[in-house]
């Protein structure tokens, strides 16, 4: 089971099991994690579940498909390392994976 580890604005890091096949924000929300909101549910039809990669996780990670990038416009401070925490989706190799939540969500 892939350990997916939260770094909170403040630096508090939260580390949680997640499942392999769900998504970034799905572990999040299981395990209560601040900063992620996930007001559409993981519908990719809002920013609230933002979340920063870390720099060494990008190219697993993958880069975001058009629509997330649409959606990332409506996020708060946006940079080339953020992602939509409900399209990541989860695997093995993702074990040790780190994202930081934004200071706030949009």
């Amino acid at each position: 089971m892939p350990r997916i580890t939260f770094v909170e604005n403040n630096g508090t890091t939260r580390t949680v099991d997640a499942d392999t096949g769900s998504t970034v924000m799905e572990a999040a929300i299981r395990n209560a994690v601040p900063g992620i909101e996930a007001e559409c549910g993981g519908a990719c039809a809002c920013a609230t579940c933002h979340v920063y990669v870390a720099e060494n996780w990008l190219a697993a990670v993958g880069k975001p498909a058009p629509m997330e990038e649409d959606m990332l416009d409506f996020a708060f401070d946006v940079r080339p390392n953020s992602r939509l925490s409900c399209q990541i989706k989860i695997t093995d190799a993702m074990d040790g994976l780190t994202v930081t939540t934004p200071e706030r969500q949009a």
